[in-house]
């Protein structure tokens, strides 16, 4: 008779136990399914690593959860094996613990952009890499002038510095390909490293995006008459090479004494091409190397409202450079010495 009294305490102390924990059990699922009222919107970084607890405190600490346990209890009941991954999380407000690990599974992590403006120099661009904090690791080797695509790049926190400089070296790679490709039967330059090195040049005469064909264009008739380029953007980069500017372009006006001084670069002393890019010159530039318009201008010069005069003869441009000195009262523009730019 004790004996049984002994079993049904034990099967009633069990139920107990058993009523307890189930019902624990509702509760934790309860709160892992229910909206955290008071969190707010906030950017947590996971590291490497971490394992659930680790996690779930790291969630409280940013006020993302309000509770550890009914994270990592649902976490471990209903993710059937699925991985956290670390990376960089952007939570919304008010977020639940399951909508948390969801979330944390799905690896959608913090999206940065870097953007690159068409017409800076390879290290001016380096520059912007090196300034970027989420991305980690050294800096690269220096790729060469020209070897870089502006463009705007997604990355991850954590994604290396090198590897964003070889996708941008790859996008150049494809976009002179898909240039080059496009290139007329008759087209006068010679390779598409010739093709990179005008485009640079057109680059970094006019900002205007329908002007890039003109300016082309009259750089293509140029070179067609063995005209000299006579492009005061590759002098100064001639100058600042030579003086080790910073982000190899140059801080000050061209000078009388600029555009005579010897230099590869030199552009009113050499005929043909620089040897080498001035700049990282865009996807438009490119092709409207490919694609000039259909002119027979031979000069431009800057017509005072940010875009610039074309003409055919040496007269006419002259006539528009007079226009352009009285408009500016004989003040030429930042960087230049002069405004003929592709002068006589």
């Amino acid at each position: 008779m004790r004996l049984r009294r002994v079993f049904v305490a034990a099967l009633l102390l069990t139920g107990a136990i058993a009523s307890v924990l189930a019902g624990f059990a509702v509760w934790l699922y309860a709160a892992f399914e229910r909206p955290y009222a008071d969190g707010p919107a906030v950017t947590l970084v996971v590291p490497r690593g971490a394992g659930v607890d680790e996690i779930g405190r790291l969630l409280v600490a940013g006020r993302v959860i309000e509770d550890p346990l009914p994270f990592g209890f649902g976490v471990r009941m209903s993710n059937e094996g699925r991985p956290l991954r670390a990376g960089e999380y952007a939570f919304p407000a008010a977020i639940s613990p399951r909508a948390a690990m969801d979330l944390l599974i799905s690896g959608r992590t913090v999206v940065h952009r870097l953007t690159v403006p068409e017409g800076l120099t390879t290290a001016q661009v380096l520059k912007l890499v090196a300034d970027a904090e989420p991305l980690a690791g050294d800096m690269p080797r220096q790729p060469g002038e020209g070897a870089l695509l502006p463009e705007t790049y997604n990355y991850s926190r954590g994604d290396t510095r090198e590897a964003v400089v070889a996708r941008m070296e790859k996008a150049m790679q494809g976009a002179v390909e898909a240039a080059w490709a496009a290139r007329p039967a008759d087209f006068a330059l010679k390779s598409p490293r010739e093709l990179t090195v005008l485009a640079s040049v057109v680059e970094k005469e006019t900002g205007v995006a329908e002007e890039r064909p003109l300016v082309a264009a009259v750089f293509l008739n140029r070179l067609a008459r063995g005209m000299k380029l006579q492009s005061d953007p590759t002098v100064a980069y001639g100058v600042a090479k030579r003086e080790a500017k910073p982000g190899d372009w140059l801080d000050r006006a061209l000078t009388r004494a600029d555009l005579a001084a010897p230099s590869p670069f030199n552009s009113y002393l050499n005929e043909g091409l620089p040897p080498s890019p001035i700049a990282n010159p865009g996807r438009a530039a490119l092709m409207a190397v490919v694609k000039p318009a259909s002119t027979d201008a031979l000069y431009f010069v800057a017509d005072g409202s940010g875009g610039h005069a074309f003409a055919r003869t040496l007269d006419e441009h002259n006539r528009n450079v007079a226009k352009w000195r009285a408009l500016t009262r004989n003040r030429p523009e930042p960087g230049r010495a002069a405004p003929d730019a592709a002068g006589p």
